[in-house]
């Protein structure tokens, strides 16, 4: 096992807050342990083209309560390839950098995985995303500001909902995954929460207003904007007007705000407890896994397993949603 000397850090695909938390407790631990460190700007794009640059103490300074990522983040078709993979190695091993911690999602981790058993090159992972779709630790870098962002955000669209007597369908981010949907529905008293992971019964909604509380001045239902029975947020308006044309119906996208803002105090401590202990792990020899952490304790998941099982929903949840709805 050669000795790790110099570590590289980037950040990729889908930025999230807590990202520069993250790289700040890498920075700073690699420095603690006497190792150099180097940040790869524009994740593996950036790899493939040498953008690297040395990183201090004072690289990272005064970044920990901001959003989005100092090392930038791009999407890199080239390192899908072998040959950009072969490059990317090539400046690796030019720059003298003896492994990597990766700050991303399932793709960034899909990379690594590959880049890694393509040339036996240590890398770590640190679940950055705000999804909260990885397998491998209870709660992923961006996942609490985010839920938060969309805890706000409601809580304003309820004002206006209460004034006007409306009914408000929010559509939150999440393709694939419904977390953000359905703890945010759950923090904000939603009326109905509609997930990918389930299927919506159109029926029940049309059931549920026809019969819910008539001293209610205003309705929230959310849904994630990766819910396809019923083809999503504004065909679920569009299907509700029709039912219900005496109900004052709006559509509100939240978008990109989710991504964005000031991350948590739980985003900050938790970007710092993973940024550290991979630095440690690297050290220590860990290669190709992901950093999270389970029941308050770092925890270790190979990136095959990291996104090829994804969080599943918790129905406890989801019953909750039906109680407190009533």
């Amino acid at each position: 096992m050669k000795e790790i000397k110099r570590i590289g850090v980037f950040t990729s695909g889908g930025d999230s807050p807590g990202m520069n938390a993250a790289i700040r407790a890498v920075v700073r631990s690699a420095l603690y342990y006497d190792l150099e460190v180097v940040g790869i700007t524009r994740g593996y794009e950036g790899m493939i083209n040498g953008e690297f640059e040395r990183m201090n103490r004072k690289s990272v300074a005064n970044i920990i309560q901001r959003g989005g990522t100092i090392l930038k983040t791009a999407r890199s078709k080239a390192f899908m390839t072998p040959e950009g993979r072969a490059i990317a190695y090539h400046q690796l091993r030019e720059a003298k950098i003896d492994g990597l911690i990766a700050i991303g999602g399932d793709g960034t981790f899909t990379g690594a995985k590959v880049f890694a058993e393509e040339f036996d090159f240590p890398i770590l992972g640190l679940p950055g995303t705000i999804d909260n779709d990885l397998y491998g630790t209870d709660f992923t870098i961006g996942y609490d500001t985010s839920i938060n962002t969309v805890v706000g955000a409601i809580d304003k669209i309820r004002d206006t909902a209460e004034s006007h007597d409306r009914l408000f369908i929010v559509e939150v981010m999440g393709r694939d995954c419904g977390l953000i949907a359905l703890r945010s529905g759950i923090g904000v008293g939603a009326e109905s929460i509609f997930l990918p992971e389930t299927k919506t019964d159109l029926n029940a909604l049309m059931h549920r207003l026809e019969i819910g509380r008539k001293d209610k001045s205003s309705k929230i239902l959310i849904v994630a904007e990766g819910e396809g029975d019923s083809g999503g947020a504004f065909e679920i308006a569009d299907k509700i007007k029709l039912k219900f044309p005496q109900l004052d119906t709006k559509v509100s996208v939240l978008g990109h705000i989710q991504r964005g803002g000031s991350p948590t105090c739980m985003d900050r401590v938790l970007a710092s407890r993973l940024g550290v202990a991979a630095v440690e792990s690297l050290m220590e020899g860990r290669r190709n896994e992901m950093v999270g952490l389970i029941h308050g304790k770092v925890a270790f998941t190979s990136f095959d397993q990291a996104i090829k099982h994804h969080a599943e929903i918790n129905k406890d949840l989801l019953k909750i949603v039906d109680i407190l709805s009533l």
